[in-house]
């Protein structure tokens, strides 16, 4: 049949597809390290199985108001003004089936055919076919491994024109796990409200930060900019609940309510039983996450070390998530890539069959030099997998 342009255009995830991959190598009985799938390896924590099972027992098991129930809402809003002091009323706040669906909701609803949205890459891979299916404009702006891959005032100000309306900001970042400073995200927006700009800040992993830094987003520096950010967040990498499909968003009401709208006829409410696990997330102990934390930052470390440890590799420092964004590209001569092929491509190929070794490439992010890992994985997967590299990679 013949599809819709709009969907002709849309790539599938890269990052699901080299997983699929992975698995199916694995279910030929290959022993394949995975550093592709950005999952946290721990089970979801005692207490919040327990909230969903007593949800089901007790039969909430109906049809819940659209955006969210009335006990989740409250425990949202509660997060953030206790966590970051910012004060939101019930018709700001939208629950979504995962934070993926409410960023698409929100690029549904917040642009026009030809409306520019700035995205600085390296990205999350989802943003840029999002704003392709809400007809607008992607806007990717690349930055520098000097600075950690993080936007400058500089760059943003170049990429502007009178179509730019919203700016994408991710901190801490997918791919790289870097983490704006106050200070930078103020002169951002600054330029933002200049300019009338909306900001996205997909605050996704805001929970898993390491050595010591404090969680900021720029809604937090003044009431002006807050006027004019929707913030994404989601219960699915804080407490290890990729599966139950539970994102939020806060905002503006007028565009809170339009994505609710439109989460309407589409999805509906999301699941029941996973909105009871999530308040329990949200009001319940956070031992469990601050043990997680503190594993992923040891892994960080090592992964760090190790990939620093092969000749010709350069690599930022992720401040939180649980990636690392590694510069391989002093290699790509020696892949031999094609010019019709991108380096990053060949060289997550090559690993994939002589190293036994899954890990998405760069380009899928927009920065071809590097490769991603997510070190959601053991300690012995880690050492296991970073010898395999450095061993294919002397091969070459």
């Amino acid at each position: 049949m013949q599809l819709a342009a709009r969907i002709r255009q849309i790539p599938p995830s890269a990052t699901l597809a080299l997983n699929a991959k992975a698995n199916q190598l694995k279910a030929q009985g290959v022993d394949v390290v995975n550093f592709g799938v950005g999952e946290p390896d721990f089970d979801t924590p005692e207490n919040i199985r327990e909230a969903a099972i007593r949800a089901i027992q007790e039969g909430f098991t109906r049809y819940t108001p659209v955006g969210g129930i009335p006990e989740l809402k409250d425990a949202v809003i509660q997060k953030f003004q206790e966590d970051y002091q910012l004060s939101y009323k019930p018709s700001e706040i939208l629950v979504s089936c995962g934070g993926k669906h409410g960023l698409y909701n929100l690029f549904q609803v917040m642009f026009d055919p030809g409306d520019e949205v700035i995205i600085p890459a390296p990205f999350w891979v989802s943003y840029v076919p999002m704003a392709l299916l809400a007809e607008a404009k992607p806007v990717v702006v690349p930055t520098q491994e000097a600075n950690d891959f993080k936007l400058t005032v500089a760059e943003l100000k170049a990429s502007l024109t009178p179509r730019t309306k919203t700016l994408v900001l991710n901190s801490p970042s997918n791919p790289t796990g870097g983490v704006y400073t106050p200070k930078e995200l103020e002169a951002l927006g600054q330029v933002a409200l200049e300019k009338g700009l909306y900001i996205i800040s997909d605050d996704i992993y805001d929970k898993i930060l390491f050595d010591g830094a404090r969680f900021t987003n720029i809604a937090m520096l003044a009431p002006e900019l807050k006027a004019r950010t929707f913030v994404l967040n989601g219960v699915s990498k804080t407490y290890a609940m990729t599966g139950w499909r539970i994102g939020y968003l806060a905002g503006p009401e007028d565009g809170i309510q339009a994505a609710t709208n439109l989460q309407s006829q589409s999805t509906s409410n999301p699941t029941s039983i996973a909105q009871k696990a999530a308040v329990e997330a949200l009001n319940g102990p956070q031992d469990a996450v601050a043990a997680m934390v503190a594993e992923f930052a040891w892994r960080r470390d090592d992964i760090l070390k190790r990939s620093l440890d092969i000749p010709g590799v350069t690599c930022t420092k992720p401040g939180g998530a649980f990636y690392l964004f590694p510069n391989f590209s002093a290699y790509y001569d020696r892949l031999k890539v094609g010019p019709d092929q991108k380096g990053s491509q060949v060289l997550a190929d090559y690993l994939l069959e002589e190293a036994k070794l899954a890990a998405v490439p760069g380009v899928e992010f927009g920065e071809d030099r590097c490769l991603r890992f997510s070190y959601a994985t053991s300690r012995e997967r880690i050492a296991t997998g970073l010898t395999r590299i450095k061993e294919a990679l002397a091969k070459l």
